[in-house]
């Protein structure tokens, strides 16, 4: 099954479009976008349970959907 515009906004709430657009163009499924979620949320945990590292298509998901650092945070 492949992801839908509402799929996205199910797990990750109000995002951009453009966001939207790529998360659906991966072809990745709604339980890949979810365990991309998770492991975003809480890596250790996963880990501390055995599972094993997130596969090709939830890494792009993770690669996506996780915020990312700004540089003038670290005064650069």
């Amino acid at each position: 099954m492949i992801i839908t515009h509402g799929d996205v906004v199910a797990v990750l709430g109000p995002v951009d479009e453009a966001l939207v657009a790529e998360i659906i163009a991966t072809g990745a499924s709604p339980s890949e976008l979810r365990e991309a979620f998770a492991w975003i949320n809480s890596d250790e945990a996963l880990m501390n349970e055995g599972r094993p590292l997130p596969g090709t298509r939830v890494a792009a998901l993770i690669d996506l959907i996780e915020p990312q650092e700004d540089e003038d945070d670290f005064g650069l």
